[in-house]
């Protein structure tokens, strides 16, 4: 089953090709928790990203791009080390020192001088700073951090981040939104753009600049400026999807206390408008920041002579009341597809307005940028190098990716799955219940295929890709050729190497 590769956009009347003397300058714009589908130029129903779409307009926006572990921690672990959940170790959410090359790391071995700014990457201090020559921390659940210090700076009667949200009714994993009750530019999304902007400004000409613009939003909690908040409270919003598959008489209406607060539940009405509403705001706040904090990363790269890179991506989504979930660490489109899209500037030789529909993952972005920068790429290494599909090349086809999450909200959750970008197969290692979807005539997975009597074949090619994925697993998902259901499945695991995308 072949996956085309990559379509234009537009057209362009030509292609430059220049031999580069010089490294790029990266930028890595990073939201937390953005659904794959929320960009206004795939014609979402309600949200507006010009400038994300202006970079997916003259770079490439992979539409079948997936977290391969969906959740804060691991899927960041992914992203710097280009190492798959299976070959790290890490299949679900919890810490583990970073004890292979990472990507800032190696880019600062190569000469980049290597910043972040704003939400950390869930490095432990044993960690270091995982590469980063600069850091300049700001959370929104993190007291004293350099944003934290920003905030009690400029205003006091705040009291810091953490007892604003506690005094708005905000909590960091759940639906509730509220309007920022201070000036925007002391909201932390302006105040990381403007941090963003110092790096920017301050970068010495000799040296590229590897930066990552890293933002809390749009994870919970919801705290748009005013104006967003009110935009999208006064739209018509989208239906959330709802699977045939699901019992949706089970599931509980929203809790009123903290210990009540499940992601499996029940969102409707005002309470779900307003989730959406300050999620769909907090995506279009960070879009807008966004847009002068890309031309100046621009400007400065044309000023002292270097090519930019830009991109942007995320490290899972968020569920939205889809299926009755809501928040990560779910198989479905919500929580695992995520945005990615690259563009650079003309001497790289990029096509410009790729939609590219292979499966792709966090873990290439690694070996892709390490590549543009001349920079030596560590073995092994699970992610591809995407910068022949980025010059209109294809890449080898008929191949699948594979994405799993161990137990972490509830021993019903942990999953694992399979994707080639047209189908995707789900298996539940606590009691072996599958589904499967087919993306294309379904892309709202309200229709599971393994239910169907007709479509046995088809689930069973697929559950034979499963068992030879999961076949020297130390957890024992398989014996005697059979998935094996009930294992025990906690977050680390013993890494047995082998690579996120596999044949066919």
């Amino acid at each position: 089953m072949t996956v085309s590769a990559t379509r234009p956009l537009k057209e362009r009347s030509h292609k430059l090709m220049i031999s580069l003397s010089s490294q790029p300058d990266i930028l890595l714009i990073m939201p937390d928790q953005m659904r794959g589908d929320c960009l206004s130029i795939l014609k979402h129903p309600v949200i507006r990203t010009p400038n994300m779409d202006s970079l997916a307009a003259e770079g490439a926006l992979f539409r079948r791009a997936y977290t391969t572990v969906p959740s804060c921690m691991p899927a960041r672990q992914v992203l710097l080390t280009g190492l798959c959940p299976q070959s790290s170790g890490v299949v679900g959410y919890d810490a583990k020192s970073f004890t292979t090359p990472n990507m800032p790391g190696l880019l600062a071995d190569a000469g980049y001088h290597t910043a972040l700014v704003g939400r950390h990457m869930h490095q432990n201090p044993e960690n270091g700073a995982c590469g980063y020559q600069t850091n300049i921390l700001g959370s929104v659940h993190v007291d004293h951090d350099d944003y934290d210090q920003f905030l009690r700076k400029r205003a006091p009667e705040a009291g810091g981040i953490s007892n604003l949200i506690e005094e708005l009714g905000l909590t960091f994993n759940f639906w509730q939104a509220q309007a920022w009750p201070l000036a925007e530019e002391l909201h932390p999304v302006d105040w990381t753009v403007a941090q963003s902007h110092k790096i920017v400004e301050e970068a010495g000409s000799n040296q590229p600049l590897f930066l990552t613009t890293s933002f809390y939003g749009p994870h919970p909690p919801f705290f748009p400026p005013q104006r967003f908040l009110n935009h999208y409270l006064s739209l018509d919003l989208p239906a959330v999807a709802r699977g045939t598959w699901v019992d949706w008489e089970s599931l509980n209406p929203p809790g009123t206390t903290l210990a009540t607060m499940k992601p499996r539940v029940k969102l409707e009405g005002e309470t779900l408008r307003r989730a959406q509403a300050g999620y769909f705001g907090s995506i279009e706040h960070i879009d807008e920041t966004i847009g002068p904090l890309i031309q100046g990363f621009k400007a400065r790269s044309e000023t002292v002579g270097r090519p930019w890179v830009i991109v942007l991506t995320s490290d899972h989504g968020e569920m939205l009341g889809d299926h009755g979930y809501f928040a990560k660490c779910e198989p479905y489109e919500g929580s695992a597809n995520i945005p990615f899209i690259i563009a650079a500037s003309p001497e790289l030789g990029f096509e410009p307005g790729l939609y590219a529909e292979m499966p792709v993952c966090l873990e290439d972005i690694m070996p892709t940028l390490l590549d543009m920068a001349g920079a030596t790429c560590p073995t092994p290494l699970d992610g591809i190098n995407l910068a022949p599909a980025l010059r209109g090349q294809p890449l080898p086809g008929d191949t699948y990716l594979h994405s799993e999450h161990a137990i972490c909200y509830s021993p019903q959750q942990a999953y694992h799955s399979l994707t080639d970008g047209r189908f995707k197969y789900i298996w539940r290692p606590t009691n072996g219940v599958e589904e499967l979807f087919n993306l294309v005539n379904d892309p709202q997975e309200e229709r599971n295929l393994a239910d169907e009597s007709e479509q046995t074949d088809v689930v069973a090619t697929w559950r034979q890709r499963m068992v030879r994925r999961l076949a020297d697993r130390p957890e024992g998902f398989v014996r005697n050729g059979t998935l094996l259901s009930g294992c025990p499945y906690t977050a680390l695991s013993v890494g047995t190497p082998s690579p996120a995308r596999l044949t066919l």
